[in-house]
């Protein structure tokens, strides 16, 4: 596959647009602010194929040639996601159904049905088209196919294939009779064509969690299939150039893991809100670099200033954009990608950011940083690409398990699967101890710490691979909301959690509901007896609490109140060679923050550097070598410590070694010298 040889800068551009003094002038602007790479025609698919079949590619190749000649690599963009109004209008089953079974109208992007025939008839005839003259351009850098894909549909084609989808996965109506649990409420089906939609228009459906389960998989295979469909016709024409389609940063609608085992590499957009902390912008990026264990991935869209769609789109102050950049290549990204490059005249992101604002000149402030930041990039080079992050720390996250809790009805209503994922990711951040996000089917080879915040689904083999885990040295942290359930969201029978109740010594009787404003408080077990030793007496704890008998464990910690006041919370239960650690409730953070720096402390897991709070610290390492980021987040000075490490500041080329002071929202990326 070929291979960047440089971080790419730049981003969507719609050339279409405008006029060709205009296209003159931002080469000229894209010179000047070290862009290199280029992502077109997103939205044009109605100008290449304006009427089925008739085709107009001249426009696009006089831009791309225009490109190239100013040294200036494509990602070239199957124009997919926005079909044109003749086939919306000429073959309607290509719109969507929504769940309300209303059919939707011409004019929305990624407004298609995944399963529609003529959709993807048309979608692989133009990327066909587009592969056939641009396929061996020298500028083709990357295919990006469609764009944020996510529309979910309930026509009668979609019907007809989550039936057939249905019949594949179970083989018989009594074997999906018996995972769907349909003798409760009387549900039984004699055929699969009984089977409807869960949609508004049957309640008993829309709030049957099994179907729904069911069919959020459905969507995820179908929208595989669909862009698969325009994958292996790029792929015909050329296999050395990767493929990508980016993800929008509302990632819960798809299964990325099973999505992304069909890409070449994982695309993303970053679009945090203003009140987005740190810490859960550097988590999903560390999902992304995840998904396809490890490997980096392209950030392909973030706003260099404001978005135009959040309630409140504020600046991005000075430095920002920067500080967000590093920090996405810090995590895993081997680009740097605008939407958009030119501001665009009408439409519904005419006040969208842009690297060239309305003002159509380099005098703006956005300008001069996305200069600034493009000559950095241009020093830096190839220091970090394909860079790994190596990390001791694994973090289990599986998107059917989030499915399934947040469609539970009960024990609490504010049941948020990513906020608890957050909250475990959240201290091991702050410690500057790297993670890598894992499914349940990845190798937990070479790690010395699992995390699974609320493991509720118990997939075919995972308890038996933490067990081996746990039995081979390995220290496992699980939560409340574990073990509890089957692969259709049928409960396990027996002692909760589970499968998981030998390895955690332990077994829950009843979990309590708090309401928002109730809580209850841990009670730190001395010290002598609990072998660990906290900071303080007690902490907070809400949302739900586990009454927990133990089996082998020993407590930690237990609760202060309500009648399970003295019973345990918190556990630990030595088993074969490692331990397994339980919470049973939702802790206060800083309590989180001492115990997994306990556990991390036990297992021999140090921070990179020592620094300052706030500061952000990542490496990756590549075939040339060790690359070290430092991101201060703080609006005042902070330090790290290299200690007797001497590192070069690539952007600089001086020396860094000892305490190193950074700005506010400054940023130091460092190699670290072989002669260390």
């Amino acid at each position: 596959m070929k291979k960047a040889d440089r971080i790419y800068y730049g981003g969507d551009y719609n050339p279409d647009q405008w006029d060709d003094a205009t296209i003159d002038e931002d080469m000229r602007y894209f010179k000047e602010a070290g862009i290199n790479l280029l992502t077109l025609p997103v939205f044009s698919w109605a100008k290449l194929e304006p009427d089925e079949g008739v085709y107009d590619f001249g426009w696009l190749d006089r831009i791309i040639d225009k490109i190239w000649e100013n040294g200036i690599y494509v990602c070239l963009a199957t124009p997919t996601t926005a079909q044109p109004a003749w086939l919306s209008t000429r073959y309607p089953e290509v719109l969507p159904v929504d769940i309300q079974g209303r059919k939707r109208t011409h004019g929305m992007r990624v407004f298609f049905c995944v399963n529609s025939l003529k959709y993807r008839e048309r979608a692989a005839a133009v990327a066909e088209e587009m592969a056939k003259r641009y396929a061996h351009h020298p500028a083709l850098a990357m295919w990006h196919v469609s764009n944020e894909y996510g529309t979910y549909c309930y026509c009668p084609t979609c019907q007809a294939k989550f039936r057939l989808w249905l019949r594949r996965r179970y083989g018989t109506i009594e074997e999906l009779n018996k995972r769907w649990h349909t003798s409760f409420w009387g549900r039984i089906l004699t055929s699969f064509e009984e089977v409807t939609l869960p949609t508004e228009l049957n309640d008993d459906y829309r709030f049957n969690p099994a179907i729904q389960l069911d069919y959020m998989r459905f969507v995820t295979d179908s929208t595989i299939e669909c862009f698969q469909n325009e994958y292996d016709v790029l792929k015909k024409y050329n296999p050395e150039i990767p493929i990508q389609t980016n993800m929008s940063g509302f990632i819960k609608k798809l299964d990325q893991f099973a999505m992304t085992k069909h890409l070449d590499i994982v695309g993303w957009d970053n679009y945090p809100w203003p009140t987005d902390p740190a810490y859960f912008i550097a988590m999903k990026h560390d999902i992304m670099r995840g998904l396809k264990g490890g490997q980096s991935y392209v950030l392909t869209e973030q706003s260099p200033n404001q978005q135009n769609w959040q309630p409140y789109n504020k600046l991005k102050r000075p430095g920002e954009v920067r500080l967000l950049s590093y920090q996405a290549m810090a995590h895993g990204a081997d680009t740097c990608l605008f939407f958009q490059m030119r501001q665009s005249i009408a439409g519904q992101e005419k006040f969208h950011g842009a690297v060239i604002t309305h003002a159509g000149h380099n005098n703006t402030r956005v300008f001069r940083e996305t200069a600034a930041l493009g000559a950095e990039l241009e020093k830096i080079g190839q220091a970090f690409l394909e860079g790994r992050v190596k990390a001791r720390v694994g973090m289990i996250l599986d998107w059917n398990n989030w499915w399934a809790l947040e469609l539970s009805s009960g024990p609490s209503q504010d049941m948020d699967y990513l906020k608890t994922f957050s909250k475990y990711y959240k201290p091991f951040y702050e410690k500057n101890i790297p993670v890598d996000v894992l499914s349940t089917e990845s190798s937990l080879e070479g790690y010395s710490v699992i995390v699974a915040p609320m493991l509720y689904m118990m997939k075919d083999g995972i308890a038996e691979k933490l067990q081996k885990f746990v039995e081979q040295g390995g220290t496992l942290l699980t939560t409340v909301m574990s073990g509890l359930a089957d692969e259709n969201d049928r409960c396990i029978f027996g002692e909760y959690p589970g499968p998981l109740k030998d390895i955690l010594g332990i077994w829950v009787e009843e979990t309590d509901a708090l309401r928002p404003e109730e809580q209850n408080i841990i009670k730190i077990k001395d010290g002598g007896e609990s072998g660990m030793t906290f900071g303080r007496e007690s902490y907070s704890c809400g949302f739900l609490c586990d009454i927990i008998h133990l089996r082998g464990a020993r407590g930690l910690a237990s609760y202060g109140e309500d009648f399970y006041a003295g019973s345990p919370c918190v556990t630990r239960n030595e088993y074969g060679k490692g331990r397994a650690y339980y919470v049973g409730t939702q802790p206060e953070d800083d309590f989180l923050l001492e115990l997994t720096g306990l556990i991390a402390e036990e297992a021999g897991i140090e921070p990179l550097y020592p620094a300052a709070a706030g500061v952000e610290l990542t490496a990756r390492e590549n075939e040339r070598g060790c690359v070290v980021f430092a991101i201060n987040n703080n609006e005042e000075s902070a330090w790290v410590d290299f200690g007797d490490e001497r590192l070069e500041n690539l952007m600089t080329g001086e020396a860094v070694t000892g305490r190193t002071m950074l700005a506010p929202r400054d940023v130091i990326v460092a190699k670290i010298n072989k002669d260390n």
